[in-house]
């Protein structure tokens, strides 16, 4: 008896409580060296990138400071803020009456929207610009008026730039349309509403979630772009500081007063991007 009571196995131990088992568990954070060291070493860089900019006496910062808010630079600057909003306006009023071609069931009126997208998205703005500048060699009186009278540089510039957004504008808008779930529209036909009302009402309010963003980035983008205007002598914000280093000769501190500039307004166009973004999705998990 005493034999088999000493071969039989020892009691297995109580299991552990669930409190006790957490209580001798023992959490060791992920060592994330890699990350640390690259965000140190970014840092450096950063902080000695900063010290010579801010440190070099080459970039005149004195010189910086006293012509940012000069009357020139502030007039060029207006006129390019301006030309930017009426670019706009007119390049997306265009842009959706060619978005609208393009989504026609007529094929005729589909091939023109497109053609117009095709052309004007496969010549560089600068030519487009050139184009018009010389355009009097072609037509040398419109309407009975001189061309060269009637196409100021402002003017060329205005029509330039807007045919230009108009066939990106196009791609934006109808890119939008087709975003809006066909069921939307179904229904909008099932109410008897027209084509027209359809798109004023039913359509373009649902397709702004999709419009907005990319059209956000545009407009930065018009921004930047008409900084080309000034190779046809348009006196927008580069321009105004070329007339100044050119008298000057101080060349770098003067393309920082419109770098600064342009840096501002485009991070200000941010920040408003963002909250019309946020308005347009609100209900939407998108929404933020």
């Amino acid at each position: 008896m005493s034999a088999q009571t000493d071969t039989l196995p020892s009691p297995l131990p109580a299991p552990l409580a669930k409190s006790e088992q957490t209580d001798r568990l023992r959490i060791v954070p992920v060592r994330r060296t890699g990350q640390w060291t690259a965000a140190v070493g970014a840092l450096a860089l950063l902080a000695l990138v900063l010290n010579s900019v801010i440190r070099n006496d080459a970039f005149q910062w004195d010189v910086v400071a006293e012509y940012f808010t000069t009357t020139a630079v502030l007039r060029g600057l207006g006129l390019t803020l301006w030309l930017t909003a009426l670019v706009m306006v007119l390049g997306f009023a265009l842009g959706t009456l060619l978005a609208v071609l393009r989504l026609s069931d007529n094929r005729v009126l589909q091939a023109l929207g497109w053609g117009y997208v095709w052309l004007f998205r496969s010549t560089p703005i600068l030519v487009q610009l050139l184009f018009w500048f010389n355009i009097g060699a072609l037509y040398p009186e419109i309407l009975g008026v001189r061309t060269v009278d009637l196409l100021g540089p402002v003017t060329v510039a205005v029509i330039g730039l807007t045919l230009h957004e108009a066939a990106y504008a196009a791609e934006v808008v109808r890119g939008g349309i087709l975003s809006v779930e066909r069921g939307q529209i179904e229904a909008a036909q099932s109410l008897g509403l027209g084509p027209w009302r359809r798109l004023r009402r039913i359509v373009l309010p649902q397709a702004m979630r999709s419009i907005v963003p990319p059209a956000g980035n545009m407009l930065i983008g018009t921004l930047k772009g008409t900084s080309i205007v000034s190779v046809i002598a348009v006196q927008d914000l580069l321009y105004s500081v070329q007339l100044v280093y050119h008298r000057t000769y101080q060349v770098i501190p003067l393309l920082l007063v419109a770098t600064l500039w342009y840096a501002l307004v485009t991070s200000l166009l941010g920040v408003g991007q963002h909250y019309v973004e946020r308005h347009y999705a609100r209900g939407t998990a998108g929404a933020r």
